[in-house]
């Protein structure tokens, strides 16, 4: 039904389980969003949980992975390997019910593309997966499936009655969908586990826009805070999870004290998708070190507003992840994995300074580019104290790091890269 209009692609569907606050998916997302409307595509959105534009908006409660009947299904997918009749049953219900809505959505909209971001490539919503196979599947509609983490990458999936599903949907193989990875490695074992090619669309800033500057509004975060004058703020500008590797920030901050230095670890996100028993890890580590570790999800957001006072009135300045930035001295990112690294682009935007772990994605996409980051290899050394703390003496050597990392990531990493590699996927589908 879609062959005909190949060559006339105007209405693009994305689709996702989330598509809300400052996860890493939905902030990619939202880039894509921007180029593609600057290339005259106009742009719809289904997803489970969402605070995008409502017009253009559908929302489906089951779809977004965090839904209780979700979650409870992906309990008993996991960490067991026979799959009983009932969770069957239950898994094909909901299926049939997202299929429907994935049709209702396409038709009311006149989508002429999908983009599906991640919900064919990790098994968070099995039921989802399945419902977009099977549509793309019956209809023949061009999808670009954007794939930012695989089922493979997390040791969690690997125990699982499920393989059934995960091979026909996780990805899927079906020759409509063309597969977009974010880095080598993905692309390689794409290839390699599945037989599916794939282009490299590594994640981008726009970089031709500099950043927002100290304002009023954020000139007073620190203080709301409770960080003195003289006191350093590292910022950690991720999800509390253990692939984040924070407890290596946390040492950074207790040797940094050591060298006559206090500091205060600030983390921004405060979504516990994998559960809380790191993050109480975590805070107990902390506390152990002595190092005051920042979690104010009351006062840190996905935009700038106010909490909620008496009788409905303003309460406290509420503010977002790019305050977080313009008031950080020192960035961390000591993580043991990562699909690419949007933390990484966003202190590079800012100007900052940043400590980073080499995973294996840095190693291969990141590192041969020449960014001058402080390295750690797996764990904090004197050596890395000593590098950290020269950038923090204020020597002028700061605004050249920071100046050549702008350069490198406006030519490496910019919306100008990411309209370049979206018009090829276009090609393949023959849209010119």
């Amino acid at each position: 039904m879609y062959l005909t209009k190949l060559t006339n692609i105007r209405h693009i569907g994305f689709v996702s389980t989330r598509l809300q606050g400052t996860d890493g998916v939905s902030l990619e997302t939202d880039k894509w969003r921007q180029v593609l409307e600057k290339m005259g595509y106009e742009c719809f959105f289904f997803s489970g949980l969402s605070d995008w534009a409502p017009e253009k908006s559908m929302v489906v409660d089951e779809a977004f992975f965090g839904h209780p009947i979700i979650e409870d299904i992906q309990e008993r997918c996991f960490g067991t390997t026979v799959r009983g009749e009932g969770l069957t049953g239950e898994i094909q219900a909901i299926r049939f019910r997202l299929k429907r809505a994935i049709y209702e959505f396409v038709e009311t909209f006149n989508i002429d593309l999908l983009i599906v971001e991640n919900a064919l490539t990790i098994p968070m919503n099995i039921p989802l997966g399945l419902a977009l196979t099977e549509y793309i599947a019956e209809t023949g509609i061009p999808t670009i499936a954007h794939h930012h983490d695989f089922a493979w990458e997390r040791q969690r999936f690997s125990v699982n009655c499920v393989e059934d599903y995960l091979a026909m949907s996780f990805p899927p193989r079906l020759h409509t969908i063309n597969h977009v990875v974010i880095n080598s490695e993905s692309r390689q074992r794409l290839s390699y586990r599945c037989g599916l090619s794939s282009i490299i669309i590594p994640n981008v800033l726009d970089f031709d826009t500099q950043p927002p500057e100290m304002d009023d509004y954020a000139a007073t975060m620190r203080k709301d805070l409770g960080i003195a004058e003289d006191e350093l703020l590292l910022l950690q500008p991720t999800r509390m999870v253990a692939r984040k590797g924070i407890e290596h920030a946390i040492e950074l901050a207790n040797r940094l004290r050591d060298r006559g230095k206090k500091a205060k670890l600030l983390i921004s996100h405060q979504d516990r998708d994998e559960g809380s028993q790191y993050y109480e890890r975590t805070m107990d580590y902390a506390k152990i070190l002595g190092v005051e570790v920042i979690v104010r999800p009351d006062l840190i957001g996905a935009e700038r507003g106010s909490t909620e006072g008496l009788d409905g009135a303003p309460g406290q300045k509420k503010y977002s992840l790019w305050d977080c930035y313009l008031n950080a001295d020192f960035v961390t990112y000591p993580s043991t994995y990562e699909g690419f690294g949007n933390a990484f682009l966003e202190a590079i935007w800012f100007r900052k300074p940043i400590l980073v772990n080499r995973y294996s994605i840095f190693q291969r996409d990141i590192e041969p580019l020449d960014f001058d980051v402080v390295i750690m290899e797996n764990y904090v050394t004197a050596e890395t104290i000593d590098s950290v703390e020269a950038i923090l003496s204020g020597s002028g050597a700061l605004s050249v790091m920071t100046s050549k990392n702008y350069e490198l990531g406006k030519k490496f990493f910019s919306f100008n890269l990411l309209e370049q590699r979206i018009h090829q996927v276009m090609m393949n589908f023959g849209q010119l």
